[in-house]
């Protein structure tokens, strides 16, 4: 099987990014300068089983938006970049977790295409912005539309239930890291799609 990594360096005024993925595993490292999306980071790369390493510097004397929408950018392009083809892949990736009060699911289509539908009830993630620490939980939201843009794929989040914020955004990168892990999964030969292509 070819490698299935790869490495993104994104510099820009507001953020100096290096990331490193491996969709077979390997080590994972983050450190972002946001200390719960480094605690996030990491929960998507064992989850997912995924090789990952960020190292980042933004301008987070601002706030933290920049360099988690940077990383998300990052991110998404090397997902793109290590699926290659995507020959074999299973394509489709669907995982519900639980996180005490809260639950998350995630459903994945590497399709090339992309879409977010975030639908979480607790509102302090969209409607009403809330702090968890220092963390802005907006940023989750953020983080999963230049995710799924770079990336090119579909990408629904449903969390029903959950009022504690640490909880549900646990749950929600949890849930992200089983469902990628499924849909990169290699087993067959083929490109999974009438198309011929994704």
């Amino acid at each position: 099987m070819p490698d299935r990594t790869a490495s993104i360096q994104r510099k820009t005024n507001e953020t100096d990014i290096r990331l490193a993925l491996n969709l077979d595993g390997g080590e994972y490292r983050n450190q972002t300068g946001v200390g719960f999306f480094d605690h996030m980071l990491d929960h998507l790369a064992r989850h997912g089983g995924l090789g990952l390493t960020v190292a980042a510097k933004g301008d987070t004397h601002v706030d933290d938006h920049h360099t988690v929408e940077d990383v998300g950018i990052a991110l998404g392009q090397a997902l793109g970049e290590a699926l290659g083809t995507k020959k074999g892949i299973e394509r489709f990736g669907f995982a519900s977790v639980p996180m005490d009060d809260a639950l998350a699911r995630v459903s994945v289509d590497l399709s090339g295409r992309a879409a977010l539908a975030f639908n979480v009830a607790n509102s302090d993630f969209q409607d009403q912005p809330a702090k968890i620490g220092t963390f802005d939980s907006q940023l989750v939201h953020e983080f999963l539309v230049a995710l799924t843009a770079n990336g090119k794929f579909n990408c629904h989040v449903e969390a029903p239930c959950g009022d504690n914020l640490h909880h549900v955004a646990e749950a929600i990168f949890k849930a992200l890291g089983r469902a990628l892990r499924q849909a990169v999964r290699v087993t067959g030969d083929e490109v999974p799609s009438t198309k011929g292509m994704l």
